[in-house]
C-alpha cells in the first residue's frame, strides 16, 4: 500500500507530506483547492509522462517520492529482481520521480536509476487510479479477460495453469521444429560444408602437444649447423691434442703432480681433490658433447617437413580455433551437428507428433475455459447491473462480448489464455446500441462501473491500492451513500484514496484529510491536514451546507457517527 507521498515544488505545492492509513482515506476541499494536484502528483510517481508545468514557477525541478508497503505484494519481489532491484528492507518500496524545468525527468527505485516504462510496468501492481483524464485498466481491452477470469474463480484459474505449461510446451516444439526444417537445399549446403570441414581436420591427424614439439624441433633444425660448430671446437679445445696439448692433458699432466705432493699439506691434499674433481667432470661433459654433436643430423629435408606440418596447422587454426584443443572441440560440435542434420527427418516426424498432441489438448484446454467464460461471463453481467443500478446507473445495460480468435484460414489462434478475446460492452440509455466501454463512459462513469467491479472482485485482485476520483460526478443522496458503503467494503482488502465532495462518501473515511489552498506573500500554496474528529465534523459540515451552523454539525457528527455503527 501507499505509506507516504512526499512533494516537493510541483504546481502549488511547495512541500507536503502525507502519511496514508490502512483502509479508506478521503481527500476533501474547496473546489481549486489542489486536490486533483495531489493525484497528478501520484500519477507522475508511478510513471505517467512528465509535463515541465508541473514545475513549481521559480524552481528548476519537482520532486514526488512515493513510499509502499510491499508486505501484501509478493509477487513484486519477482519483478524486482527481473529488473535488478534490490530492497533493504524486503517490505518497503521507495519511488522517486524528479522532473526538470527544461523537461527532463529520471525515475528511480529503492535508489536505482530506471526507465519511464520500467517504472509504469512495475508499480502498476501496486497502485490503480481510477478518474477524469487517468490511466485506467478498463480502457485496455486485453484487461477484460483477466477480470473475466478472475471472476470465474478457481475452476477456471486451474484450467488456465494447466493451459499455459501445455502452451509453453507447444510454442517450445514449433520453435524446435523451425530450428530443423531449413530450405532443403541449404540443409544440403550445410550438410556438404560440415563433411569438408570434418575431412580436412581428420585429414591432418593432429595429437594434442603435436605444435609444441614441432616448433621445438624446428629451432633444432634451424639452428643445427651453429650448434655443430659450437660443439666441435668446445670439443678440440678439451680433448683433441692433434694440436698440441688439450686442456684435459694440461689438467691430467698437473693433477699428478699435484698428486705427488698431496701428502705433505692438508691444503695441497686440497688443491689436488678439487683439481681432480674437476678433471673428472670435465671428462665427462667433452664425452657427452661429442655424443651430442655425432647425433646431429642437418637434413634440409626433415626441416621442410616440419615446416609444412606447422603450416598445415597454422592453416587449421585460422578456420576452426586459436590452437590444436580448440580445433579437435570444434570437429566434436560440428560432427554433432551433422548427425543432427543427417537425422533430421526422423526427428522433424517425431517432432510433429509431439506438436499435434500438445496443440490437441491446448485445443480441449482452451474449449473448456471457453465455455466457463461464456458461464461466467452471464453471472458476471447480471450481478455487474445490480451494481451499478445500486449506483445509480439505472438505464445501463453491459454484455461480456466473447469471441473465439481465428487464423486466416478459419483455424483457432492459440495463446496462454487460450481461444478468446473478451471485450466489455455497455449502453448507458435505453435505445443506444452497445458499444466498446472505452468509446461511452464518461469519467464519472468509468469511476462508478470500476467501483462496481471492484465490488464484485475485491478479493480476487492483488493491486493493493485504488485511487479514486471523481466518483460521485453527478450522484447524490441515497446513490452517494451507497457509494460510500461499497468503497469502504472494497477498503477491507485493499488501501483505498478517495476524493470526493460528498459528505454521505466523507462520513465512511478511517481517515480524513483536508485539502487547503493558501496566499502568502503573493504565492499561493496546497496544504493537506490530516484531521480529527472535531474537524471532521466541520468540513462534513462544509460540505453539506456550504454555511457551518449548528444544525449542519449536528447533522454532520450523526453522520460520521451512522458510518461508524456500519
Amino acid at each position: 500500500m501507499l505509506i507516504e507521498l512526499e512533494v516537493k515544488n510541483f504546481a502549488l505545492i511547495d512541500q507536503l507530506n502525507i502519511n496514508f492509513e490502512n483502509g479508506l482515506n478521503i481527500l476533501t476541499g474547496e473546489t481549486g483547492a489542489g486536490k486533483s494536484i495531489i493525484i497528478d502528483a501520484v500519477n507522475m510517481a508511478i510513471g505517467e509522462r512528465a509535463d515541465r508545468q508541473f514545475v513549481r514557477e521559480g524552481s528548476k525541478k519537482s520532486t514526488v517520492q512515493a513510499v509502499f508497503s510491499t508486505e501484501k505484494s509478493k509477487k513484486i519481489n519477482e519483478i524486482l529482481e527481473k529488473y535488478g532491484i534490490e530492497q533493504d528492507n524486503e517490505d518497503i518500496l521507495i519511488v522517486t520521480r524528479e522532473i526538470y524545468s527544461n523537461g527532463r525527468s529520471t525515475s528511480r527505485i529503492n535508489g536505482v536509476i530506471i526507465n519511464q516504462s520500467t517504472l509504469k510496468i512495475i508499480t502498476q501492481k501496486l497502485i490503480d487510479i481510477h478518474g477524469q483524464h487517468q490511466h485506467q485498466s478498463l480502457l485496455n481491452t486485453d484487461f477484460h479477460i483477466d477480470l473475466l477470469d478472475a471472476y470465474g474463480g478457481n475452476e477456471i484459474s486451474k484450467l488456465l495453469n494447466m493451459l499455459s505449461e501445455r502452451y509453453k510446451k507447444y510454442v517450445s516444439l514449433k520453435k524446435k521444429l523451425s530450428s530443423f526444417c531449413y530450405d532443403e537445399m541449404e540443409r544440403e549446403r550445410k550438410t556438404d560444408l560440415l563433411k569438408f570441414q570434418i575431412e580436412e581436420i581428420d585429414a591432418a591427424s593432429l595429437k594434442l602437444g603435436e605444435e609444441e614439439e614441432l616448433k621445438q624441433q624446428k629451432n633444432l633444425l634451424s639452428n643445427s649447423e651453429k650448434i655443430y660448430t659450437v660443439l666441435s671446437n668446445v670439443y678440440e679445445d678439451f680433448y683433441d691434442s692433434s694440436m698440441g696439448h688439450s686442456l684435459l692433458d694440461n689438467v691430467g699432466k698437473n693433477v699428478r703432480a699435484l698428486q705427488d705432493i698431496s701428502s705433505i699439506d692438508a691444503d695441497l691434499s686440497y688443491f689436488y681433490n678439487t683439481l681432480e674433481e674437476i678433471q673428472y667432470k670435465i671428462e665427462d661433459i667433452t664425452r657427452e658433447i661429442r655424443n651430442y654433436k655425432d647425433q646431429i643430423d642437418f637434413n634440409p629435408q626433415v626441416l621442410q617437413d616440419i615446416e609444412n606440418r606447422l603450416d598445415t596447422i597454422n592453416n587449421l587454426k585460422r578456420k576452426y580455433g586459436n590452437s590444436i584443443d580448440e580445433i579437435l572441440n570444434y570437429r566434436e560440435k560440428i560432427y554433432e551437428e551433422l548427425e543432427s542434420y543427417t537425422n533430421s527427418q526422423e526427428k522433424i516426424n517425431e517432432i510433429k507428433i509431439d506438436i499435434d498432441k500438445e496443440k490437441r489438448i491446448v485445443e480441449e484446454l482452451s474449449i473448456d475455459i471457453s465455455v466457463l467464460r461464456e458461464k461466467a461471463a452471464k453471472f458476471f453481467e447480471k450481478s455487474l447491473i445490480e451494481v451499478l443500478e445500486q449506483l445509480n446507473m439505472k438505464k445501463v445495460d453491459f454484455v461480456v462480448a466473447i469471441s473465439q480468435v481465428k487464423d486466416d484460414e478459419g483455424n483457432h489462434k492459440y495463446s496462454y489464455k487460450g481461444i478468446d478475446k473478451v471485450e466489455f460492452m455497455l449502453s448507458t440509455n435505453i435505445g443506444e446500441s452497445l458499444k466498446p466501454l472505452s468509446k461511452i463512459a464518461s469519467g464519472g462513469e468509468m469511476s462508478r462501473i470500476m467501483l462496481a467491479f471492484k465490488t464484485l472482485l475485491a478479493d480476487l485482485d492483488n493491486i493493493p491500492t485504488l485511487i479514486f476520483d471523481e466518483i460521485d460526478t453527478g450522484i447524490s443522496g441515497l446513490t452517494a451513500q451507497t457509494v460510500g458503503e461499497k468503497l469502504y467494503n472494497i477498503s477491507k482488502n485493499h488501501q483505498v484514496i478517495c476524493i470526493t465532495h460528498l459528505p454521505q462518501i466523507a462520513a465512511m473515511a478511517d481517515t480524513h484529510f483536508l485539502i487547503e489552498k493558501s496566499t502568502l506573500n503573493y504565492t499561493t500554496e496546497t496544504k493537506v491536514i490530516k484531521m480529527d474528529k472535531k474537524k471532521r465534523v466541520e468540513e462534513l459540515g462544509r460540505l453539506l451546507g456550504g454555511e457551518i451552523t449548528e444544525i449542519t454539525l449536528k447533522h454532520a457528527e450523526e453522520m460520521i457517527n451512522k458510518a461508524r455503527k456500519k
